[in-house]
């Protein structure tokens, strides 16, 4: 991926509009069964740098950059799924789960097809393996603004 500023293009788009809802014939249910009346827009990660992180995540899942300013980043879902967001925090500090009182906020998980070769290159893009290791078939890495993620391989 190029430098991210430099794909800044167009106006600030913050997520693609989802496709029309179709109401279902049961009230308060969508044409897919579920009770849900909300759709996942985007998820938004904080972070001191959103350039720097969208890079990594680009890099790492091989998404294209939609928008990137000094205060906010969006990689846009090839697949057609929910983009993610990177949003500048003034202060940000990593979460300290890996300590006794710290604990994690969110975390992400990934498949992958090679789970020792992924996470080489996870940590040539700026990843950290985590001192804490869930088991052989997840490898838990912390992404360059301290948010743990884990690699597990599609079996």
């Amino acid at each position: 991926m190029s430098d991210l500023a430099a794909e800044q293009s167009g106006p600030y788009v913050p997520y693609p509009p989802p496709p029309p809802f179709e109401p279902s014939t049961t009230p308060g249910q969508s044409p897919r069964g579920d009770t849900g009346f909300a759709r996942l827009a985007m998820v938004t990660i904080d972070c001191a740098d959103p350039v720097a992180l969208a890079s990594f995540y680009g890099e790492l899942l091989g998404w294209e950059t939609r928008h990137v300013d000094e205060n906010f980043a969006i990689l846009d879902n090839p697949e057609g799924g929910s983009p993610l967001g990177f949003g500048r925090v003034a202060g940000y500090r990593p979460e300290p789960w890996t300590e006794p009182d710290g604990s994690k906020h969110f975390h992400l998980d990934f498949y992958v097809d090679d789970l020792e070769e992924s996470t080489a290159k996870a940590l040539a893009l700026g990843a950290t393996e985590a001192g804490y290791q869930h088991g052989r078939t997840l490898k838990v890495l912390i992404d360059p603004a301290g948010h743990p993620f884990g690699l597990a391989p599609l079996e």
